[in-house]
């Protein structure tokens, strides 16, 4: 199969690139945090741990100044300002003890998520229902049971992956953390299992990410299309299903090239254990990489796990089909575009996590967790602020008489960050009040 000839970029993409570029307005990163929360309130919902409400003043500043410190991994040292009651040292540590972790960052990136799929231009990039589910790898260079060794990302060290979840509205929905890399697609599962908000994806793109066939048995009982990118293509197999006591089916110039057969008797047998299976998982009884592990014996799969690796063979065949259907490659193409995406991402996380050379130093999984939801939570922030005044851009340029191709704003990124200060100061000033900064005129040129 060749691969997929490149989308031509026209000249008026380009431009329009450039312009919104250009109009973006410059900011440092901590009057993201505040203009954002200014928008949604989603600093609110950073409760204390004890349930009792909060009765100190401004304590979304001191939030926010300790999801910087934790996202681009500096310490609190670079965000305190001992001048202002919210930013001293003993303020900071307090909140950050108390108020920031795993739930609170999930109910903040809720209202996020919820923003993102408001704003208009976002509908124009997808409408939610396709999502895909990467690593992004980190050293651990101290001592943690929670990393792992794996020579291909951590050289002679140990690290952890960060599995999180993005829609095609650009909105990061979801994020597990592991210690190494091991057996991805089953990571894939817990992560689309712990989704912070939006709509639930109705496909799910990923790398080849250690594809089985119960592991597509599982995604498809769970309501889930599994569209991972598969690297051995040529060695893999074409299975027709047959009814038990019906003559085959016939499957036309797929004849011969469709000769395994699904066992659909374990299927029917097995059916009412099998969504027993996907309740337990929907509702958080089990984890996804436990319930496999429980599913073979020494690699040798239990009956019920024969029966999902059956049903898993009916999705993976129409997945294969329609990878290499040469009329129509959008599937492919979608894959491929959701997963530019995510790697997009993960490169504006990396420019965020800049601090210790983008190197962990929490010990223990809670930390490792608390860390990585904060930077994701900033990520989403970033990318909500980037989609608001890029749909405000393309506003003014058509009230100005410009004429913009629809199929050129759905080629747009919130995903650049030229214009804004992420290094050497942290100034946490109050935004704009009713309403957005002014755009810049387009030609100023150079970073923020």
């Amino acid at each position: 199969m060749s691969p997929l000839d490149a989308l031509d970029v026209p000249e008026s993409l380009t431009a329009l690139r450039a312009q919104v570029a250009g109009m973006l307005p410059r900011v440092d990163l901590p009057e993201i945090l505040l203009e954002v929360h200014s928008w949604t309130g989603f600093l609110d919902a950073y409760t204390h741990a004890s349930g009792a409400g909060a009765r100190m003043s401004d304590l979304p500043l001191s939030v926010a100044a300790v999801l910087i410190a934790e996202a681009c991994n500096v310490g609190l040292t670079p965000v305190i300002g001992e001048g202002h009651p919210a930013l001293t040292r003993d303020r900071l540590g307090h909140v950050q003890g108390n108020y920031v972790r795993a739930e609170t960052h999930a109910a903040a990136n809720a209202a996020l998520i919820e923003a993102q799929c408001a704003v208009p231009i976002a509908a124009s990039w997808g409408g939610g229902l396709l999502a895909s589910v990467d690593g992004l790898r980190f050293v651990v260079p101290v001592r943690t049971i929670n990393a792992a060794p794996n020579p291909k990302y951590f050289g002679h060290g140990r690290g952890l992956t960060w599995f999180n979840a993005v829609n095609d509205q650009v909105a990061g929905i979801g994020a597990v953390v592991v210690p190494g890399t091991v057996r991805d697609s089953l990571y894939v599962l817990d992560t689309m299992l712990n989704l912070d908000g939006g709509p639930k994806p109705e496909m799910v793109a990923s790398d080849t990410a250690s594809y089985s066939d119960m592991v597509f048995g599982i995604f498809t009982l769970l309501g889930y299309r599994f569209s991972p990118r598969i690297a051995d293509l040529a060695d893999q197999r074409l299975w027709r299903a047959t009814v038990p006591g019906q003559a085959p089916g016939d499957y036309g110039p797929l004849n011969d090239v469709a000769r395994n057969k699904v066992n659909l008797a374990k299927v029917i047998a097995a059916w009412d254990d099998m969504t027993r299976v996907a309740a337990s998982l929907a509702t958080g009884t089990v984890r996804a990489y436990d319930l496999l592990r429980m599913l073979t014996r020494e690699g040798n799969p239990t009956p019920l796990g024969a029966a999902i690796i059956e049903y898993g063979r009916i999705s993976k065949t129409l997945h294969l089909l329609a990878l290499v259907d040469p009329v129509d490659p959008s599937y492919r193409r979608a894959i491929n575009t959701q997963l530019t995406v995510q790697e997009s991402r993960h490169r504006l996380a990396r420019a965020i996590f800049h601090g210790r050379r983008g190197q962990i130093y929490q010990r223990y999984r809670e930390g490792q967790e608390d860390q990585l939801g904060a930077l994701g939570l900033v990520l989403n922030a970033v990318v909500l602020w980037n989609t608001r005044y890029t749909d405000a851009a393309m506003t003014a340029l058509r009230q100005g008489g410009q004429e913009i191709c629809e199929t050129d704003v759905a080629r747009l990124s919130p995903l650049g960050d030229q214009h804004i200060n992420m290094l050497g100061r942290y100034a946490f000033t109050a935004p704009t009040p009713n309403g957005l900064r002014p755009l810049r005129d387009g030609d100023e040129q150079g970073p923020a």
